[in-house]
């Protein structure tokens, strides 16, 4: 219950940290997955709320909230959301990734972002961030 509690609060902090981002959508952007398909956020976007979740294999946080993020995920999955990670890790790291979320049991897609390009748009400047979408792709 502590992680929760933090998580929403690391969510709140965010909220007031960022900018005026709700006429943007992440929904336009396509990354590959684990296994190297390019996959357009838009086929997989939540039917109610989406929840990007960044993090990188180095963050230690990311890896704390991991296991809270799989629960929160089994549990508002048949509301609609959906929980979509967001790997930050660099090329040079990205052979790790697949292994690790699978260690993690995360069952949630995992997309990369190693260009940072979707990170650096929506204005994410510290792992984890979690962003959350309504179902037009603005942010709350």
């Amino acid at each position: 219950m502590k992680i929760t509690g933090l998580l929403l609060f690391m969510l709140f902090f965010q909220a007031i940290a960022l900018p005026d981002l709700s006429a943007q959508t992440a929904k336009k952007y396509a990354l590959n997955n684990l296994e190297g398909e390019e996959i357009h956020l838009s086929n997989i976007w939540g039917e109610n709320l989406t929840v990007l979740d960044f993090w990188a294999s180095w963050c230690k946080p990311c890896m704390k909230a991991i296991p809270e993020l799989i629960k929160l995920s089994d549990e508002f999955a048949e509301r609609g959301v959906n929980f979509i990670g967001i790997n930050e890790d660099s090329p040079r790291n990205s052979s790790k990734v697949k292994p690790l979320a699978f260690s993690l049991g995360i069952n949630y897609p995992i997309l990369l972002d190693s260009d940072q390009e979707m990170m650096n748009d929506l204005l994410v400047n510290l792992l984890p961030t979690l962003l959350i979408f309504n179902k037009k792709g603005g942010l709350f």
